[in-house]
């Protein structure tokens, strides 16, 4: 559902230093309903139930909030939240024949149920409309999902539910009167100041579209007819670069052309995006004899010779009907391409679109370096794009959060930058456009804002007071109402698990519950360094891959993470040979017991893929615990756990004669058993080659 109504979350009301961590989440998925009025996502469909509310006018039926298909006791719907939370209150808005609600239960992150609301005499009430906002003690589990269940036969009408939310605050939900405000400017101040980079970043010359990396140290940006880009003061702009040099003041040292290629001719060059380790920049235009020409995107790659010649990015269905006018972003999860063209049946300029990867073919390797193709970009919605020009888009390592620059929003000058949050999969549902207000916003022209994964500073261009009335690079402090989630950001090498040599790899992590890929990325050719960015809320499981090796998996809990964090791990990867041990890092029993956790399943189907794909191989599973305990107990809690592991693979048509099983107890520890923080490693599954 759109979210034009007015209706406000709490979270733009909160002031002061704690607001960061009250959360307010409206419901972003439909896992399973009873009935539904309409097929598919259309009008009065289940989709209709998610983001925050705007179902108007309240008290009619409307065609912007789920209806079920029958007056049946038992009519229900189950969503699910972008990610967990520790709830004290749901709300759900029946913009309608209001009382037919007789359960509310949360699902925690496990998938169990807790009640939350019970009504045993469902029935019409006095009022056209109701916001039912249940508070209660939080609890010790996560919620990531609710289930509202009705009983239609009670409240003659249509029942419909407009919104699901659930916050960690009891304060109330939505603003009592439901004015409809959408087409007012909704301002909030930041409590900072612009702050000029300086002349080490900034120069006399046009310094435009700012792109920081995610850990915040190193700064992309374009620089035009400056002296020293490729063409001298000729050239309409290259790309240059700036590390910082003292992170505590954020003190840059001197900005440097980034070279050539990519920079190079009379052409201008930019920058859209750079992927989280610095090794992949996304460019402006495509590169073609020599010669940039404004009609899509490249890529070029860093490798210890420098960057390469920028290579085409493939668009299915790619157009652009103002081609001096184009901008891209590439999420940092290598999940979705985001532009800003113009468009035929577009709302006026340039639009914001987005794009998704096109699926690999059967047979073709998902190689480190290989080119992703993209799939025909679709439209963000009329929540973001407007009849003028909507442009400068950036996603945040959260991957919900988009910043992007418009003149058709309205605001304080020629183009304003707005935050919107993407309410569900589909990335055409967005919450309303908010403009970030006088600080950021001026008369002049404002645009290009680039946030780092911490979420504390903003960098945008501005007009304002540059270097002799040039456009100059600002940073800017975030409110917390306008901060992106809270992320974690992983950096480590991908290194043989023999050798420890560096490997060039592809790096794939996974909500570890649900087993969907979350996000894609590549070490560095150079060193073999990688860096991924986690949002919080999911536990996730991570992993490189590479021809001839096989990975050893790594995972990261943060579905209570409240705060920005950084997290070191190497990744290995083991040889594919007879006699190679390769430690299975992510199979979850309970404690003490040998019952295979969901979490288990993705690496399991995993190696269900090698096993069918190398019909030859032969392993031996080996199960370890720690020395606590009775040895002999042990033993056999690691031989249980190993078969439990064996069924499954059994289970999903693996011979059992290609599977052999042992178990060591705590004989073969790996670290001291002297503390948990190191015994915990010796309690694990590995599997050997035995056979190829």
């Amino acid at each position: 559902m759109n979210s034009s109504s007015g209706y406000f979350l709490v979270a733009a009301l909160l002031a002061g230093s704690a607001a960061q961590a009250q959360s307010v989440l409206w419901a972003t998925k439909v896992t399973e309903v009873s009935s539904q009025k309409a097929k598919g996502k259309e009008d009065y469909s289940p989709e209709q139930v998610l983001g925050e509310p705007n179902a108007l006018p309240l008290g009619s039926a409307s065609e912007k909030a789920w209806t079920p298909g029958k007056d049946g006791s038992t009519e229900f719907i189950e969503v699910r939240f972008a990610h967990s939370i520790k709830a004290q209150q749901v709300t759900v808005i029946e913009n309608v024949n209001p009382g037919a609600i007789i359960k509310i239960e949360l699902v925690d992150t496990k998938g169990q149920r807790h009640q939350v609301y019970k009504n045993d005499q469902p029935g019409p009430l006095p009022s056209s409309f109701r916001t039912l906002q249940v508070t209660f003690k939080p609890d010790k589990y996560l919620t990531i999902g609710a289930v509202v269940t009705l009983n239609g036969s009670k409240v003659t009408g249509e029942n419909q539910l407009d919104a699901i939310g659930v916050a960690n605050v009891e304060a109330q939900m939505v603003k009592s009167d439901f004015k409809n405000e959408a087409s007012e400017v909704q301002a909030a101040q930041i409590d900072s100041t612009l702050k000029n980079l300086g002349p080490n970043v900034n120069s006399k010359y046009v310094d435009t579209h700012p792109v920081i990396s995610p850990d915040g140290r190193t700064l992309f940006f374009a620089r035009q007819f400056h002296p020293d880009n490729i063409g001298g003061t000729h050239d309409p702009q290259d790309i240059w670069y700036a590390k910082i040099t003292s992170g505590k003041n954020q003190t840059w040292g001197i900005a440097k052309g980034l070279g050539s290629p990519p920079n190079g001719g009379d052409e201008p060059n930019g920058l859209a995006s750079v992927t989280a380790n610095g090794t992949q920049a996304l460019l402006i235009g495509v590169y073609e004899d020599g010669l940039m020409r404004p009609n899509g995107f490249s890529m070029s790659r860093r490798s210890p010779g420098g960057w390469s010649v920028p290579a085409k990015v493939e668009i299915d269905d790619y157009k652009n009907e103002d081609p001096e006018h184009i901008d891209g972003f590439l999420a940092t999860s290598g999940k979705a391409l985001l532009m800003a063209v113009q468009r035929p049946n577009g709302r006026g300029g340039q639009d914001i679109y987005v794009s998704f990867p096109k699926p690999i073919p059967v047979g073709e390797q998902d190689r480190p370096g290989r080119a992703v193709k993209w799939g025909k970009p679709i439209n963000l919605g009329p929540n973001i794009n407007t009849p003028g020009s909507d442009f400068a888009p950036f996603l945040a390592p959260d991957d919900k959060t988009l910043y992007f620059a418009s003149d058709g929003h309205g605001g304080y000058g020629k183009s304003d930058i707005f935050y919107s949050k993407r309410l569900d999969s589909t990335w055409t549902k967005w919450s309303v456009p908010r403009n970030l207000g006088p600080v950021v916003n001026s008369p002049d022209f404002d645009a290009y804002y680039t946030v780092s994964a911490a979420g504390d500073n903003a960098y945008l261009v501005s007009s304002r007071e540059g270097t002799q009335g040039s456009k100059d690079i600002f940073r800017v402090a975030l409110s917390p109402a306008f901060k992106p989630e809270v992320v974690t950001l992983v950096t480590g090498k991908v290194l043989d698990a023999v050798t420890k040599k560096p490997i060039r790899a592809k790096i794939h992590y996974e909500n570890l519950l649900t087993g969907e890929e979350i996000g894609v990325a590549e070490s560095s050719p150079i060193d073999g360094s990688y860096t991924i960015v986690l949002p919080a809320g999911v536990q996730y499981g991570y992993r490189a891959e590479a021809a001839d090796y096989l990975a050893e998996d790594a995972s990261l809990d943060n579905t209570t993470a409240n705060k920005y964090s950084e997290k070191q791990q190497d990744l290995f990867l083991v040889p594919f040979k007879v006699g190679q041990k390769v430690k299975m890092n992510n199979i979850f029993f309970p404690q003490s017991k040998f019952i295979l956790q969901p979490s288990s399943f993705p690496e399991l189907n995993r190696l269900v893929k090698i096993m069918r794909n190398y019909p030859t191989l032969e392993i031996e599973l080996g199960g370890h615990t720690d020395n606590q305990g009775d040895p002999a107990l042990n033993v056999k809690l690691s031989e249980d756990r190993v078969n439990a592991v064996k069924a499954f693979l059994v289970a999903k048509g693996i011979e059992a004669k290609r599977l052999t099983t042992k178990g060591y107890g705590g004989a073969q520890p790996i670290a001291s058993n002297e503390q948990e923080e190191t015994r915990r490693f010796n309690r694990r599954v590995e599997f050997t080659i035995t056979k190829k």
